[in-house]
């Protein structure tokens, strides 16, 4: 079910109405204001569950502007736009597959995530949804406390069910029973039932994408394949469901923005 509208109440064609009566003659017929087209899509990107952090985020604001691999970066954000362009085909079918991003910590790849999310939110009118996974297997864990107020249900039905989903951080936690119980059942549905997810994660799908590039001559420690953090049978399905968006580039956190928060 899509969020209801708000209406503008200072909006100055409808003058808080949310529709605009129609010059019929008199026969009463109205069309909906643009004020509630536009105040549905504030309401259904709050309910995506975007981090404050990532609230401005867009893929207009993405930097590639980097010491190194500027022109991976500017690579994969035209691969974001181009999958936001082509998400709805000309027959009118909504795409199956999602991204997997893939690089070292502050590489980005969230922040493009997100960008195709709020872009695919906006445009096409979507239901999503941005979840971290640790964050959410703590959430879940919570429930199982007497006085939890959710269950575990209520907190995994929008993240299976959303119609886009942005998984954050795949590979990041610690693989125990639990939590691969969890992601097979979040990432097995969504497999199943075709509805697209992004993911993002510091581990390479295979051995061959394993440093960053600013570390290709220095020689780069050992970094763990995907498969060594999540189960086989999850990788498998990864390579049905998403196309690999690779960002082998420096830590942009530490190479330009700790320098902006120096006093």
């Amino acid at each position: 079910m899509m969020p209801a509208a708000r209406i503008d109440p200072s909006c100055p064609r409808c003058e808080g109405r949310g529709w605009i009566l129609a010059d019929d003659g008199g026969a009463g017929a109205a069309a909906p204001c643009p004020c509630r087209t536009a105040n549905a899509a504030d309401v259904r990107l709050e309910k995506a569950g975007i981090p404050e952090r990532y609230r401005a985020t867009t893929l207009d604001n993405f930097n590639v502007d980097q010491p190194t691999g500027a022109d991976r970066l500017l690579e994969a954000r035209e691969l974001s736009r181009r999958y936001v362009e082509t998400f709805v085909s000309p027959a009118g079918k909504i795409r199956k597959t999602g991204l997997l991003f893939v690089g070292p910590p502050g590489g980005g790849k969230t922040h493009l995530a997100v960008g195709v999310l709020k872009a695919l939110i906006q445009r096409y009118a979507v239901r999503g949804r941005f979840v971290d996974f640790t964050s959410l297997v703590h959430q879940i864990q919570a429930t199982f406390d007497p006085g939890s107020e959710e269950s575990k249900r209520q907190v995994l039905d929008p993240v299976i069910d959303a119609q886009v989903l942005v998984l954050d951080e795949l590979g990041a936690q610690r693989a125990t029973p639990f939590v691969n119980d969890i992601l097979y059942l979040v990432l097995n549905t969504r497999y199943t039932r075709c509805l697209p997810t992004l993911f993002t994660t510091n581990y390479p799908l295979a051995e061959e994408r394993r440093r960053p590039l600013s570390l290709d001559r220095g020689g780069a420690p050992p970094v763990d394949v995907l498969a060594s953090r999540i189960p086989a049978r999850l990788v498998s399905r990864l390579y049905e469901m998403v196309q690999m968006i690779d960002l082998p580039v420096s830590d942009f956190r530490r190479e330009v923005k700790m320098a902006q928060t120096h006093i």
